[in-house]
C-alpha cells in the first residue's frame, strides 16, 4: 500500500562556494547578517530587480518602436522586436534574480504561491511592492534616457495638431510606459484577449515550476516562459494585452507622475492592472487539478535540483550533518524545501 509522503530526496554530498572561495572575516559576517536579518530584504532587491529587468529591456524597445512610428522614422524598431526584447528581459530576471527570491516577478505568481501556502502573507505583501517599484523605477531611467527623443517627437505632433488626439493613447508618447486601449476595439474584447493571454502563460509557467516534467528540466524553464510571453507580445499586443500587474501598475504611476491625471488610461487601467491575477490563478489551479498527477516521479534532475536547495537552506542557516545522521530527510524538512523552491 502506498503512504502518502513516504518517499524523501535522497541525501548525497554538495561542494558549497564557500568550500572552495576563500573569504574575508567581513564578507562571512555580512553573509551571516544577509541569511538572517537581511535575508528579506535581499529577496525583495531581487523581485525588484527581476521586474526592473523584465520592464527596462521590454519598455526600452517599446521607445524605439513608437517613437519611430509616431516620428514617421523607419527602421528604429519592430514589433518583433518587441517581443524579442520582453523575452530576453525575461530571461535575464530568472538567471539572474530568481536563484535569490524565486522569481515570482508577478504578483498573481505571488498570490498563487501565498495560496498554496509557499509564501506568508507578509512575504507575499512586500514582494508585490517591490515588483510594482521595480517597473516604476525602470519606466523613469528609460524616460531620462529616452527624454529628448520624446520631447522632440511631442513638438511634431504639437506642430501638427495631433498631440491632444495622440499623447494619450497605444500610439503616443505616454504609451511607451502605461498600456492605453487600443483606439476602436471594445473593452470586452480586449479583457477577452488579456485574460486567455494571460491564462496560457500561467499554465506554461506552471508547467515548468513541476517537478515531474520531463520536458521542462530547471535550465530549460527561463527560455520557456520566455517565449511564452514572446509569443502573446507577437500576436496579441496589437489587441492590447498587459500580462503583468506590476508591469502595468509600475509603468502607469510612473505616467502619472510625468504627465499627471490624463496619463491615468481610464476604464482600461482596471483590466490591465487586475485581469493577471484572476487568469493566472485559474490556469494554476486548472493546471494542478486537470494537467498535474502526483503519481508521477519526479525527474532525475528536478531530484538534484531540489536537494541542492535543501543543502543550500541547511549550509545558509549553519545545519552541519553529522556522518553519522540519517540519509533521509524528515518530513517537515522535506515539505519546507519543496514549499521554498
Amino acid at each position: 500500500m502506498a503512504v502518502a509522503g513516504s518517499h524523501h530526496l535522497r541525501h548525497r554530498d554538495f561542494v558549497h562556494l564557500a568550500d572552495i572561495k576563500p573569504r574575508s572575516n567581513t564578507y562571512i559576517a555580512w553573509e551571516h547578517r544577509r541569511h538572517r536579518q537581511a535575508h528579506w530584504l535581499v529577496e525583495c532587491i531581487a523581485e525588484f530587480m527581476g521586474v526592473f529587468f523584465y520592464v527596462f529591456a521590454g519598455v526600452g524597445s517599446t521607445a524605439s518602436f513608437i517613437l519611430s512610428g509616431t516620428a514617421q522614422l523607419n527602421g528604429l524598431g519592430s514589433l518583433f522586436q518587441v517581443g524579442t526584447a520582453y523575452a530576453l528581459g525575461i530571461l535575464f530576471a530568472i538567471v539572474v534574480c530568481a536563484p535569490t527570491s524565486g522569481g515570482h516577478f508577478n504578483p498573481a505568481m505571488t498570490i498563487a504561491h501565498l495560496i498554496f501556502k509557499r509564501v506568508t502573507p507578509a512575504k507575499a505583501l512586500r514582494y508585490i511592492v517591490a515588483q510594482v517599484l521595480g517597473a516604476y523605477v525602470a519606466c523613469l531611467l528609460i524616460y531620462v534616457q529616452w527624454r529628448d527623443l520624446i520631447m522632440e517627437v511631442i513638438e511634431i505632433l504639437e506642430a501638427a495638431g495631433k498631440l491632444d488626439a495622440v499623447m494619450f493613447t497605444a500610439n503616443g508618447p505616454a504609451g511607451i510606459f502605461a498600456i492605453y486601449a487600443t483606439p476602436g476595439v471594445s473593452l470586452g474584447r480586449i479583457f477577452l484577449n488579456e485574460f486567455i493571454c494571460d491564462f496560457l502563460i500561467g499554465l506554461v509557467i506552471w508547467a515548468c515550476l513541476d517537478p515531474t516534467n520531463f520536458s521542462a528540466p530547471p535550465a530549460a524553464g527561463p527560455w520557456i516562459i520566455s517565449f511564452a510571453y514572446a509569443v502573446v507580445v507577437w500576436g496579441y499586443s496589437p489587441v492590447t494585452v498587459a500580462t503583468n500587474a506590476a508591469r502595468d501598475v509600475g509603468a502607469r504611476l510612473m505616467a502619472l507622475t510625468i504627465w499627471g491625471m490624463p496619463a491615468s488610461g481610464g476604464s482600461y487601467a482596471a483590466i490591465a492592472a487586475l485581469t493577471n491575477i484572476p487568469a493566472t490563478l485559474l490556469a494554476v489551479a486548472f493546471y494542478e487539478f486537470v494537467l498535474a498527477d502526483s503519481s508521477r516521479v519526479v525527474t532525475p534532475i528536478h531530484a538534484d535540483f531540489l536537494a541542492g536547495h535543501l543543502a543550500h537552506e541547511e549550509h545558509s542557516q549553519g545545519v552541519i550533518r553529522e556522518a553519522s545522521s540519517s540519509p533521509n530527510l524528515d518530513e517537515k524538512s522535506h515539505e519546507q524545501i519543496i514549499e521554498r523552491v
